[in-house]
């Protein structure tokens, strides 16, 4: 059997990681600065997750929840305190797509409407709705589309007041990722998230703040929605969440109520998925992930704003696009096959940062002398 061909690939095999590090089967070194999607928020096969996830498993690593699964509470209540919404309450799943999914689906019972107004460059995902609400059509299949998806230019606040004059009634939600990270890193302004908080209560919609790829710390606050001083009504996360393992939730206000059945899943919770979510949480906390993310990522978007080459920097704390123009699209490459540093891309021409949080000055150092270098050849 063949692998279904989806990816474009490297040609590097990674075999062990640690840290920010990563090695290739010929046992070479590579600094990890984008942590497979933002994945990696803690940094490769942190001791205390690897010691979490083994003692779970030694024990038990799955049973369905028909069952009283403890860590999933010690999991709601960590995470309510680290994020500062210990009143929401939590629903886990497995992806960020799920987590998407499940929001959007949630605030289509709680009003009972259907219309969903999303973003231009927007990317919540690739299952039914989450996909339906992505700014892509080449990856929507002719079963996801719908008319019930409303598509506004970003940061836009007179389309957005203009939709809810007209339509305002049949708005379900709104939902918005704090920083687009497929968009090509482009900051949801303080202004339009709460013009957003505003009249998604006016109208009674419900605020779905995605925070997918820009959340879990990642921009030195938990939620980067949280820099415009507002609350959303469900916050969407997964990726950073289990360091690598997959986990997803939504964390949901206590204005939006339950009933049985009205959400599901069969591996979501697992007793596996928590104790990694819970081994995260625990030395983002422990390690003060958070104000290093802000800290190491001010520093980065500082000196990179000295490249005179670089066209724009944009995004916060430790998610940061790198705009190049068109003749220097080849640098993301590079910076791979030359320095052996990984980073990601948007395109056309954006390099994407999604470290780990824990990353250290020598590792920005290292990619700052990297990426002068490679400006320098082009």
């Amino acid at each position: 059997m063949n692998l279904f061909d989806v990816y474009p690939i490297n040609p590097i095999t990674i075999t062990s990681a640690q840290g920010s590090t990563v090695w290739d089967a010929q046992g070479n070194e590579y600094l990890d600065l984008y942590g497979g999607h933002a994945v990696i928020s803690i940094g490769h096969t942190h001791p205390h997750y690897v010691k979490r996830l083994t003692d779970q498993l030694n024990r038990i690593g799955f049973y369905s929840n028909s069952v009283e699964i403890p860590l999933q509470q010690q999991l709601a209540d960590l995470l309510g305190r680290v994020s500062g919404k210990d009143n929401y309450q939590l629903f886990l799943c497995n992806s960020g797509a799920e987590a998407n999914e499940n929001a959007l689906k949630l605030a289509s019972f709680h009003n009972g409407r259907k219309k969903i107004v999303a973003f231009k460059g927007a990317f919540h995902g690739r299952t039914s709705l989450a996909v339906a609400a992505t700014d892509n059509p080449k990856i929507i299949a002719p079963v996801n589309r719908t008319d019930n998806v409303i598509f506004l230019p970003h940061n836009d606040v007179a389309a957005l007041e203009q939709v809810f004059s007209e339509q305002g009634g049949d708005i379900c939600a709104v939902i918005i990722e704090g920083i687009q990270g497929v968009g090509g890193i482009q900051v949801a302004s303080d202004a339009f998230l709460r013009r957003i908080r505003e009249l998604t209560t006016q109208y009674g919609a419900v605020f779905v703040a995605d925070s997918v790829q820009c959340g879990y710390g990642r921009t030195g606050r938990f939620y980067s929605h949280d820099h415009a001083g507002v609350h959303a009504d469900i916050y969407s996360m997964a990726k950073g969440m289990g360091n690598g393992f997959p986990i997803g939730a939504i964390a949901i206000s206590p204005a939006i109520k339950p009933s049985y059945g009205m959400l599901g899943t069969t591996f979501g919770g697992n007793h596996l998925a928590c104790a990694a979510a819970l081994a995260v949480l625990e030395v983002m906390d422990k390690e003060d992930l958070m104000g290093n993310a802000a800290a190491i990522g001010a520093y980065l978007t500082d000196e990179l704003r000295k490249f005179d080459r670089i066209r724009e920097v944009r995004g916060r704390g430790l998610m940061i696009g790198i705009d190049l123009p068109e003749e220097l699209a080849v640098v993301r490459k590079d910076l791979l096959a030359k320095n052996r540093i990984f980073t990601g891309e948007a395109k056309p021409n954006v390099i994407r940062l999604l470290p780990a949080l824990s990353i250290t000055k020598n590792h920005a150092d290292r990619f700052l002398e990297a990426l002068e270098e490679r400006l320098k050849d082009v």
